[in-house]
């Protein structure tokens, strides 16, 4: 009887550390998937560093859903405790692997491309900037016909704003859009009605340039936007997206 009472106690224990170990591999995976981006924002390692640190993210949340799984089978099975424990692991690893296999499609969906513009025959041209590039490894000159092409491709509808409104209203409107974007006005030149700005990512801390040039059109105006990643070969879409977002907002408040 005591006998048979012990092996049950080792039994579910073994169960119990199964889900256990599931749900800590999922604390474990979420903990490092953080630091692998404010790793990099703080300058406590390399980017590149941070992109090993997060694929090894991706491991451990494999590592916890199949732990919790197996815990979550064997308690039901066995009509045990734990069942909840699994389930504490085997959520948080399933997001955390979803999220990663979508950032994964994302650079099979875009091209390698880090420089969007709306005009890509004159690209809008950075000044005040062009120094805070100097030891970035993406130049801040415009990549020519070969990433034109590749934008034309994949992102067919950014094109230059049209405003019904004079330039000064314009000027001042794409201003205010920016800083309601959250950018970071570098400099203003209304004379050649240009304004740049940078925009840092949230999570590895990345900077992208930005410089919005306002051309005249009689009573209208012209938006023309420039958005430049100073790392990495590819954004993720990430440019596209910014430019996409303020033309919206700018048309929407003026």
């Amino acid at each position: 009887m005591d006998k048979n009472s012990g092996n049950g106690k080792d039994l579910y224990n073994k169960f119990s550390a199964i889900a256990f170990a599931g749900m800590l591999f999922a604390v474990l995976a979420c903990v490092a998937a953080m630091l692998a981006g404010f790793g990099s924002r703080i300058g406590f390692w390399h980017f590149r560093t941070g992109f090993e640190v997060l694929r090894g993210s991706g491991f451990l949340a494999l590592l916890a859903v199949i732990m919790s799984v197996a815990g979550a089978v064997i308690c039901l099975k066995q009509k045990r405790k734990g069942f909840m424990l699994a389930i504490t692991g085997l959520v948080p690893g399933l997001i955390l692997i979803v999220l990663l296999v979508q950032v994964w499609l994302k650079t099979h969906d875009v091209p390698p491309i880090h420089d969007i513009t709306t005009d890509f025959v004159n690209p809008p041209q950075f000044v005040a900037i062009v120094p805070l590039r100097r030891d970035a490894p993406n130049p801040a000159a415009y990549g020519g016909a070969e990433t034109a092409i590749k934008q034309l491709q994949a992102y067919p509808d950014i094109k230059p704003l049209v405003l019904e409104q004079p330039f000064e209203q314009a000027f001042e409107a794409a201003r205010a859009t920016a800083r309601r974007m959250g950018w970071y006005i570098v400099a203003m030149d209304k004379k050649d009605g240009r304004i740049e700005a940078t925009a840092t990512t949230f999570w590895f801390g990345f900077i992208d340039d930005i410089v919005i040039r306002i051309t005249p059109a009689g009573l209208r105006s012209i938006i023309d936007i420039r958005s430049v990643s100073r790392v990495g070969r590819s954004d993720l879409g990430a440019n596209a997206g910014r430019i996409r977002i303020f033309l919206v907002k700018l048309r929407h408040n003026v």
